[in-house]
Protein backbone atom coordinates (compact mmCIF):
# COMPACT_ATOMS: atom_id res chain seq x y z
CA UNK A 1 0.00 0.00 0.00
CA UNK A 2 1.58 3.19 -0.77
CA UNK A 3 1.85 5.73 1.87
CA UNK A 4 4.10 8.87 2.25
CA UNK A 5 6.92 6.93 3.45
CA UNK A 6 6.64 4.31 0.98
CA UNK A 7 4.85 6.81 -2.05
CA UNK A 8 5.35 3.92 -4.73
CA UNK A 9 6.00 0.02 -5.04
CA UNK A 10 9.72 0.51 -5.77
CA UNK A 11 10.13 2.72 -2.79
CA UNK A 12 8.30 0.33 -0.32
CA UNK A 13 10.68 -2.58 -1.88
CA UNK A 14 13.77 -0.07 -1.49
CA UNK A 15 13.30 -0.02 2.67
CA UNK A 16 12.68 -3.80 2.89
CA UNK A 17 15.90 -4.42 0.93
CA UNK A 18 17.80 -1.88 3.14
CA UNK A 19 16.48 -3.51 6.33
CA UNK A 20 16.93 -7.19 5.58
CA UNK A 21 20.60 -6.05 4.42
CA UNK A 22 20.96 -3.95 7.82
CA UNK A 23 19.46 -7.01 9.89
CA UNK A 24 22.25 -9.38 7.90
CA UNK A 25 25.21 -7.42 7.33
CA UNK A 26 24.97 -3.95 9.45
CA UNK A 27 23.67 -4.70 12.63
CA UNK A 28 26.56 -7.82 13.42
CA UNK A 29 29.43 -5.62 12.90
CA UNK A 30 28.10 -1.65 14.53
CA UNK A 31 28.88 -1.93 18.44
CA UNK A 32 32.58 -3.53 17.40
CA UNK A 33 33.44 -0.68 14.50
CA UNK A 34 31.93 2.05 16.54
CA UNK A 35 33.95 0.89 20.22
CA UNK A 36 37.54 0.51 17.86
CA UNK A 37 36.85 3.82 15.49
CA UNK A 38 37.14 1.50 12.88
CA UNK A 39 35.26 2.15 9.46
CA UNK A 40 33.96 -0.65 7.69
CA UNK A 41 35.16 -0.42 4.28
CA UNK A 42 34.18 -4.06 3.17
CA UNK A 43 30.35 -3.15 4.13
CA UNK A 44 30.44 -0.28 2.43
CA UNK A 45 31.70 -1.70 -0.47
CA UNK A 46 28.63 -4.32 -0.26
CA UNK A 47 26.16 -1.07 -0.53
CA UNK A 48 27.93 -0.24 -3.80
CA UNK A 49 26.76 -4.02 -4.60
CA UNK A 50 23.44 -3.09 -3.91
CA UNK A 51 23.47 0.24 -6.17
CA UNK A 52 22.70 2.50 -2.95
CA UNK A 53 25.79 4.68 -3.35
CA UNK A 54 24.34 6.45 -6.47
CA UNK A 55 20.75 6.03 -5.02
CA UNK A 56 20.35 9.15 -6.96
CA UNK A 57 22.13 8.53 -10.01
CA UNK A 58 20.24 8.31 -13.23
CA UNK A 59 20.30 5.05 -14.59
CA UNK A 60 21.79 5.74 -17.79
CA UNK A 61 24.71 6.96 -15.37
CA UNK A 62 25.08 3.84 -13.89
CA UNK A 63 23.21 4.77 -10.33
CA UNK A 64 19.35 3.55 -9.07
CA UNK A 65 18.06 7.09 -10.43
CA UNK A 66 15.54 7.68 -7.49
CA UNK A 67 14.94 10.54 -5.62
CA UNK A 68 15.01 12.31 -2.47
CA UNK A 69 12.06 10.04 -1.08
CA UNK A 70 14.87 6.74 -1.60
CA UNK A 71 17.61 8.50 -0.21
CA UNK A 72 15.49 9.40 3.08
CA UNK A 73 14.34 5.60 3.71
CA UNK A 74 18.14 4.33 3.09
CA UNK A 75 19.60 6.72 5.44
CA UNK A 76 17.00 6.11 8.30
CA UNK A 77 17.02 2.43 7.86
CA UNK A 78 20.73 2.69 8.51
CA UNK A 79 20.96 4.36 11.35
CA UNK A 80 18.31 2.00 13.10
CA UNK A 81 21.17 -0.17 13.52
CA UNK A 82 24.25 2.15 12.86
CA UNK A 83 24.25 5.87 12.56
CA UNK A 84 28.36 6.01 12.12
CA UNK A 85 28.61 3.97 8.92
CA UNK A 86 25.36 5.95 7.75
CA UNK A 87 27.31 8.87 8.52
CA UNK A 88 30.04 7.90 5.98
CA UNK A 89 27.43 6.59 3.75
CA UNK A 90 25.83 10.29 3.44
CA UNK A 91 28.68 12.03 2.76
CA UNK A 92 29.58 9.94 0.00
CA UNK A 93 26.36 9.28 -1.79
CA UNK A 94 24.98 12.52 -1.19
CA UNK A 95 27.88 15.19 -0.37
CA UNK A 96 29.94 13.68 -2.78
CA UNK A 97 28.13 11.72 -5.41
CA UNK A 98 24.68 13.85 -5.75
CA UNK A 99 26.24 17.17 -5.58
CA UNK A 100 28.80 15.83 -8.56
CA UNK A 101 26.71 14.71 -10.56
CA UNK A 102 24.38 17.43 -10.71
CA UNK A 103 27.25 19.69 -11.40
CA UNK A 104 30.11 17.38 -13.66
CA UNK A 105 30.33 17.88 -17.30
CA UNK A 106 29.60 14.53 -19.16
CA UNK A 107 33.22 13.92 -19.28
CA UNK A 108 33.87 13.81 -15.61
CA UNK A 109 30.63 11.81 -15.05
CA UNK A 110 32.15 9.08 -17.09
CA UNK A 111 35.41 8.48 -15.56
CA UNK A 112 34.66 9.65 -12.03
CA UNK A 113 30.67 8.42 -11.26
CA UNK A 114 31.54 4.31 -12.26
CA UNK A 115 33.90 4.45 -9.75
CA UNK A 116 31.95 6.25 -6.71
CA UNK A 117 28.69 4.69 -7.53
CA UNK A 118 30.32 1.13 -7.36
CA UNK A 119 32.22 1.66 -3.91
CA UNK A 120 35.65 1.46 -5.84
CA UNK A 121 36.40 4.85 -4.82
CA UNK A 122 35.52 6.10 -1.18
CA UNK A 123 34.43 10.10 -1.61
CA UNK A 124 33.69 12.83 0.39
CA UNK A 125 33.72 16.47 0.60
CA UNK A 126 35.76 18.98 2.26
CA UNK A 127 34.65 22.06 3.12
CA UNK A 128 35.16 23.00 6.59
CA UNK A 129 38.69 24.39 8.32
CA UNK A 130 40.00 24.62 11.56
CA UNK A 131 38.66 28.06 11.68
CA UNK A 132 35.46 27.54 9.22
CA UNK A 133 32.25 26.05 9.77
CA UNK A 134 29.57 27.75 9.46
CA UNK A 135 31.08 30.80 8.48
CA UNK A 136 31.58 29.80 4.74
CA UNK A 137 32.60 32.84 3.73
CA UNK A 138 35.71 32.50 6.29
CA UNK A 139 37.55 29.80 4.58
CA UNK A 140 40.65 30.21 3.72
CA UNK A 141 41.78 27.81 1.38
CA UNK A 142 42.23 29.22 -1.99
CA UNK A 143 43.09 27.51 -5.95
CA UNK A 144 45.37 30.13 -7.98
CA UNK A 145 45.35 29.43 -11.46
CA UNK A 146 48.44 28.66 -13.62
CA UNK A 147 47.87 27.41 -16.95
CA UNK A 148 46.18 23.63 -17.04
CA UNK A 149 46.78 23.46 -12.94
CA UNK A 150 45.20 25.07 -9.90
CA UNK A 151 47.33 25.23 -6.60
CA UNK A 152 45.47 24.82 -4.30
CA UNK A 153 46.99 25.53 -0.81
CA UNK A 154 44.53 24.89 2.87
CA UNK A 155 43.87 23.05 5.49
CA UNK A 156 40.55 21.11 5.46
CA UNK A 157 38.87 19.33 9.10
CA UNK A 158 36.52 17.58 10.07
CA UNK A 159 36.38 15.81 6.97
CA UNK A 160 33.94 12.28 6.78
CA UNK A 161 36.01 9.77 4.88
CA UNK A 162 38.94 11.76 5.14
CA UNK A 163 40.51 8.67 6.00
CA UNK A 164 39.75 5.00 5.36
CA UNK A 165 41.88 3.56 8.19
CA UNK A 166 44.25 5.34 10.03
CA UNK A 167 47.14 6.41 7.72
CA UNK A 168 45.05 5.76 4.31
CA UNK A 169 43.77 9.15 2.53
CA UNK A 170 39.82 8.34 1.32
CA UNK A 171 40.18 8.34 -2.67
CA UNK A 172 38.56 11.66 -3.56
CA UNK A 173 36.88 14.82 -2.19
CA UNK A 174 34.94 17.61 -4.10
CA UNK A 175 36.91 20.30 -1.99
CA UNK A 176 35.70 24.36 -2.01
CA UNK A 177 38.48 27.00 -2.44
CA UNK A 178 38.70 30.29 -3.05
CA UNK A 179 39.16 31.08 -6.50
CA UNK A 180 38.54 35.06 -5.91
CA UNK A 181 37.55 37.88 -2.99
CA UNK A 182 34.16 36.48 -2.78
CA UNK A 183 34.26 33.71 -5.14
CA UNK A 184 34.14 30.06 -4.52
CA UNK A 185 35.09 27.08 -7.02
CA UNK A 186 34.95 23.89 -6.28
CA UNK A 187 37.49 20.88 -7.24
CA UNK A 188 37.91 17.20 -7.73
CA UNK A 189 41.09 16.35 -5.63
CA UNK A 190 42.26 13.02 -6.04
CA UNK A 191 44.50 10.39 -3.89
CA UNK A 192 47.87 10.36 -5.36
CA UNK A 193 47.42 14.53 -6.69
CA UNK A 194 50.73 16.00 -5.98
CA UNK A 195 51.08 17.87 -2.48
CA UNK A 196 47.58 16.22 -1.13
CA UNK A 197 48.08 14.20 1.98
CA UNK A 198 46.64 12.97 5.07
CA UNK A 199 46.88 15.06 8.15
CA UNK A 200 45.45 14.45 11.57
CA UNK A 201 42.81 11.47 11.99
CA UNK A 202 40.20 12.96 14.56
CA UNK A 203 39.77 10.61 17.29
CA UNK A 204 38.32 9.73 20.59
CA UNK A 205 34.56 11.40 19.46
CA UNK A 206 31.57 11.47 21.33
CA UNK A 207 30.21 9.09 18.52
CA UNK A 208 29.60 8.58 15.27
CA UNK A 209 32.75 6.38 15.44
CA UNK A 210 32.40 3.87 12.97
CA UNK A 211 32.48 7.35 10.62
CA UNK A 212 36.24 8.13 9.54
CA UNK A 213 36.96 11.83 10.41
CA UNK A 214 40.02 13.49 9.38
CA UNK A 215 42.22 16.78 8.81
CA UNK A 216 43.18 17.07 4.90
CA UNK A 217 46.08 19.09 3.88
CA UNK A 218 46.77 20.81 0.65
CA UNK A 219 50.73 22.26 0.12
CA UNK A 220 50.44 23.49 -3.21
CA UNK A 221 48.58 20.92 -4.14
CA UNK A 222 48.35 20.49 -8.07
CA UNK A 223 45.05 19.93 -9.83
CA UNK A 224 43.79 19.93 -13.25
CA UNK A 225 41.88 22.54 -14.54
CA UNK A 226 39.29 19.22 -15.71
CA UNK A 227 38.64 18.53 -12.34
CA UNK A 228 37.13 22.23 -11.74
CA UNK A 229 33.37 21.47 -11.18
CA UNK A 230 31.43 23.87 -13.22
CA UNK A 231 32.99 27.51 -13.93
CA UNK A 232 35.10 29.50 -11.65
CA UNK A 233 33.41 31.24 -9.11
CA UNK A 234 30.26 29.55 -9.35
CA UNK A 235 30.30 26.99 -6.19
CA UNK A 236 28.28 28.88 -3.66
CA UNK A 237 25.57 27.91 -5.70
CA UNK A 238 26.33 24.05 -5.84
CA UNK A 239 27.00 24.51 -2.16
CA UNK A 240 23.70 25.63 -1.02
CA UNK A 241 21.64 23.67 -3.36
CA UNK A 242 22.98 20.18 -2.21
CA UNK A 243 22.74 21.44 1.30
CA UNK A 244 18.90 20.65 1.30
CA UNK A 245 19.74 17.07 0.19
CA UNK A 246 22.44 16.88 2.88
CA UNK A 247 19.90 18.63 6.12
CA UNK A 248 16.75 15.89 4.72
CA UNK A 249 19.11 12.98 4.76
CA UNK A 250 20.72 14.07 8.30
CA UNK A 251 17.11 14.67 9.56
CA UNK A 252 16.43 10.80 8.31
CA UNK A 253 19.42 9.81 10.13
CA UNK A 254 17.57 11.17 13.44
CA UNK A 255 14.33 9.37 12.47
CA UNK A 256 16.22 5.82 12.46
CA UNK A 257 17.95 6.62 15.38
CA UNK A 258 14.41 7.30 17.50
CA UNK A 259 12.36 4.56 16.02
CA UNK A 260 14.76 2.00 16.94
CA UNK A 261 15.07 3.81 20.43
CA UNK A 262 11.32 3.14 20.46
CA UNK A 263 11.20 -0.06 20.07
CA UNK A 264 14.15 -0.94 22.22
CA UNK A 265 12.43 1.05 25.13
CA UNK A 266 9.13 -0.57 24.71
CA UNK A 267 10.39 -4.09 24.55
CA UNK A 268 12.45 -3.38 27.84
CA UNK A 269 9.64 -1.82 29.82
CA UNK A 270 7.05 -4.68 29.01
CA UNK A 271 10.27 -7.52 30.27
CA UNK A 272 11.49 -5.58 32.92
CA UNK A 273 9.43 -5.52 36.39
CA UNK A 274 9.29 -3.61 39.38
CA UNK A 275 7.50 -4.08 42.19
CA UNK A 276 5.95 -6.84 40.73
CA UNK A 277 4.77 -5.32 37.73
CA UNK A 278 6.33 -4.55 33.80
CA UNK A 279 7.92 -0.83 34.22
CA UNK A 280 5.28 -0.61 31.55
CA UNK A 281 2.28 -0.29 33.60
CA UNK A 282 4.01 2.76 35.57
CA UNK A 283 3.30 6.51 34.52
CA UNK A 284 6.13 8.07 34.13
CA UNK A 285 7.84 4.86 32.03
CA UNK A 286 4.38 5.79 30.15
CA UNK A 287 5.16 9.04 29.48
CA UNK A 288 8.46 8.83 28.27
CA UNK A 289 7.18 6.36 25.78
CA UNK A 290 3.92 7.67 24.78
CA UNK A 291 5.84 11.03 24.23
CA UNK A 292 8.59 9.98 22.62
CA UNK A 293 6.52 7.81 19.98
CA UNK A 294 4.88 11.19 19.15
CA UNK A 295 7.40 12.85 18.51
CA UNK A 296 8.98 10.46 15.82
CA UNK A 297 5.80 10.55 14.32
CA UNK A 298 5.66 14.12 13.76
CA UNK A 299 9.00 14.53 13.00
CA UNK A 300 8.93 11.34 9.89
CA UNK A 301 5.75 13.42 8.73
CA UNK A 302 7.75 16.72 8.31
CA UNK A 303 10.63 15.05 6.75
CA UNK A 304 8.55 12.80 4.09
CA UNK A 305 6.46 15.52 3.09
CA UNK A 306 9.70 17.37 2.95
CA UNK A 307 11.24 15.06 0.50
CA UNK A 308 8.06 14.31 -1.81
CA UNK A 309 8.44 18.11 -2.32
CA UNK A 310 12.39 18.20 -2.83
CA UNK A 311 13.77 18.29 -6.54
CA UNK A 312 16.78 17.50 -6.41
CA UNK A 313 18.43 19.47 -9.65
CA UNK A 314 16.56 22.80 -8.91
CA UNK A 315 16.34 23.14 -5.36
CA UNK A 316 14.64 25.42 -3.57
CA UNK A 317 13.29 24.19 -0.69
CA UNK A 318 16.18 25.17 1.77
CA UNK A 319 13.53 26.91 4.60
CA UNK A 320 11.84 22.92 4.81
CA UNK A 321 14.59 21.35 5.02
CA UNK A 322 16.18 23.27 7.50
CA UNK A 323 13.26 23.28 9.45
CA UNK A 324 12.77 19.21 9.12
CA UNK A 325 16.69 18.88 10.24
CA UNK A 326 15.90 21.43 13.30
CA UNK A 327 12.93 20.06 14.73
CA UNK A 328 14.23 15.77 13.71
CA UNK A 329 17.82 16.62 15.30
CA UNK A 330 16.51 17.79 18.09
CA UNK A 331 13.55 15.44 18.22
CA UNK A 332 16.23 12.45 17.43
CA UNK A 333 17.96 12.94 20.77
CA UNK A 334 15.23 14.05 23.02
CA UNK A 335 14.36 10.26 22.20
CA UNK A 336 17.80 8.73 23.00
CA UNK A 337 17.70 10.26 25.94
CA UNK A 338 14.36 9.07 27.07
CA UNK A 339 15.31 5.52 26.02
CA UNK A 340 18.55 5.69 28.13
CA UNK A 341 16.32 6.88 30.81
CA UNK A 342 13.76 3.80 30.33
CA UNK A 343 16.46 1.06 30.53
CA UNK A 344 17.97 2.82 34.01
CA UNK A 345 21.13 0.78 34.00
CA UNK A 346 21.12 -1.21 31.34
CA UNK A 347 21.09 2.07 29.35
CA UNK A 348 24.05 3.29 30.09
CA UNK A 349 26.20 0.58 29.59
CA UNK A 350 27.66 -0.13 25.99
CA UNK A 351 26.36 -3.67 25.88
CA UNK A 352 22.81 -2.13 24.70
CA UNK A 353 22.18 0.06 21.89
CA UNK A 354 20.87 2.92 22.93
CA UNK A 355 23.67 3.84 24.74
CA UNK A 356 25.47 4.44 21.68
CA UNK A 357 22.66 5.95 19.43
CA UNK A 358 22.30 8.50 22.54
CA UNK A 359 26.04 9.39 21.75
CA UNK A 360 25.46 9.22 18.17
CA UNK A 361 22.66 11.41 17.83
CA UNK A 362 23.80 14.11 18.76
CA UNK A 363 26.18 14.98 16.16
CA UNK A 364 22.84 15.53 14.16
CA UNK A 365 22.60 18.72 16.23
CA UNK A 366 25.98 19.85 14.72
CA UNK A 367 27.28 18.22 11.67
CA UNK A 368 25.63 19.92 8.27
CA UNK A 369 24.24 23.16 9.56
CA UNK A 370 24.05 23.64 13.86
CA UNK A 371 21.13 24.41 15.37
CA UNK A 372 21.39 27.54 16.01
CA UNK A 373 22.48 28.31 12.22
CA UNK A 374 19.41 26.63 11.18
CA UNK A 375 17.65 28.92 13.51
CA UNK A 376 19.13 32.19 12.21
CA UNK A 377 18.08 30.97 8.46
CA UNK A 378 14.68 30.15 9.54
CA UNK A 379 13.96 33.51 11.00
CA UNK A 380 16.15 35.25 7.97
CA UNK A 381 13.57 33.58 5.28
CA UNK A 382 10.60 33.66 6.86
CA UNK A 383 10.91 37.45 7.57
CA UNK A 384 11.69 37.85 4.00
CA UNK A 385 8.41 36.28 3.06
CA UNK A 386 6.17 38.23 5.58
Amino acid sequence: MQSLFDPTPEHALLRRTVREFVEREVEPQATEHDRHERFNLPLFRKVGELGLLGITVPVQDGGAGMDAAAAVIVHEELSRSDPGFALAYLAHAMLFVNNFLHNADAAQRARILPKVTSGEWVAGMAMSEPGAGTDVMGMRARAVRRGDFYVLDGRKMWITNGCVDEHELGDCFLVYARTGERDISSFVVEKGMKGFSLGQKIRDKTGMRASPTAELVFDECQVPVANRLGEEGQSLLHMMRNLEIERLTLAAMSLGIAGRCVDVMVRHANEREAFGRPIAAFGQIQRHIAESYAKLGAARAYVYATAAALELQSGGHRLECDGAKLFAATMGKEVADAAVQVLGGYGYVGEYVVERLWRDAKLLEIGGGTNEALQKNIARDLSKGA
